[in-house]
């Protein structure tokens, strides 16, 4: 039974809370009561650097740190700084979590990266199955570096009684994306492209890879609904999967987004591009049973909102890559 820990009293830090998903994080934090959050900024604090980090925890003093700050992509970013996707997440998480620790921090929430698991784990992915393989080569780095979390989150629980949770949430989308095409992930990718698209009146938009490998998606709201969650009533060492359930071609993703922008043209696959990842779908039972999390916002409604949004909102900034959490 899930055991409320309450974190309307506490003083929470949410690195990457200026981001993408810390923003729905804060949003939801506030929702539920809680009025002492701090979010801090890059340009404040280099959390790839161990006095900033200490420095942060002087000045917040919190109880509890969510930690979703990431440097992540999709799969061109993820081929072109496998080093820097390894290195910058890898000591980020480390760094933070021994400092917490050091602090007698009551809670610690590390987000993974659906990246973790084996290239061809059976699908829909479970969480005991993390460790049977290798990850997907493109973006082995990135997911191995978020995977040390859970390492030394358990490895911190059984010696010093740290208590840190690990949550894995599949593939993010929703307002407020980054709609980079060369750092952003694969559904703003391709909403910027066939909005485009269709504004040029070009006759084709291309696509990367064939179309056939398979992504489950997450509307950032629900994630954020889910973390919070979590947080509040999930302590123990097991890691837990995060998602919508629902699974869809990348072909069929393109065709749906081609649909609703209304599109005219032809889709072109770059079938010489690696799909990644062949299939992704994650089994989430646990997620409802240990703290009660179901996902609430169907796939094609999430969609129509984050096209609208990306229409309604298009500026430079909507295009640049920011730092993200999965």
């Amino acid at each position: 039974m899930a055991v409320e820990f309450s974190l309307k009293d506490k003083s929470i830090v949410v690195t990457g809370g200026a981001g993408f998903l810390g923003r729905e994080v804060t949003r939801v934090l506030a929702k539920k009561g809680a009025t002492k959050f701090h979010v801090p900024r890059s340009a404040d604090y280099d959390l790839t650097q161990a006095p900033d980090i200490k420095r942060m925890f002087d000045t917040m003093k919190p109880d509890v740190v969510i930690h979703l700050a990431a440097v992540c992509g999709g799969i061109g970013a993820n081929m072109a700084r496998p080093a820097d996707f390894f290195y910058k997440n890898l000591i980020m998480g480390v760094q933070l979590m021994e400092e917490a620790r050091i602090r007698k921090i009551q809670k610690f929430v590390a987000i993974g990266t659906i990246c973790a698991y084996p290239k061809m784990t059976p699908v829909p992915f479970k969480e005991e199955d993390l460790w049977n393989g290798y990850p997907e080569e493109t973006n082995a780095p990135y997911g191995l570096a978020k995977k040390m979390l859970l390492v030394q989150a358990q490895a911190y629980r059984k010696q010093y009684g740290f208590n840190a949770i690990y949550l894995l949430p599949v593939n993010l989308y929703g307002p407020g994306d980054n709609f980079d095409l060369d750092t952003g992930h694969v559904v703003p990718s391709l909403i910027r492209k066939f909005v485009e698209a269709k504004e040029r009146r070009d006759k084709e938009v291309v696509c990367w890879g064939t179309g056939r490998a398979s992504r489950e998606f997450f509307h950032v709201r629900d994630a954020a609904e889910a973390i919070v969650l979590a947080a509040d009533r999930y302590n123990q060492s097991d890691p837990v999967n995060l998602g919508s359930g629902e699974e869809i071609t990348i072909g069929e993703l393109a065709e749906k987004i081609k649909k609703f922008v209304g599109f005219n043209g032809e889709i072109r696959w770059e079938t010489h591009r690696t799909d990644g990842q062949p299939k992704r779908r994650l089994d989430t039972s646990k997620a409802k049973a240990l703290f009660g999390f179901s996902a609430q916002i169907r796939f094609d409604e999430g969609l129509r909102e984050t096209i609208d949004w990306f229409i309604k909102n298009r500026s430079e900034k909507t295009f640049r890559s920011t730092p993200c959490s999965v």
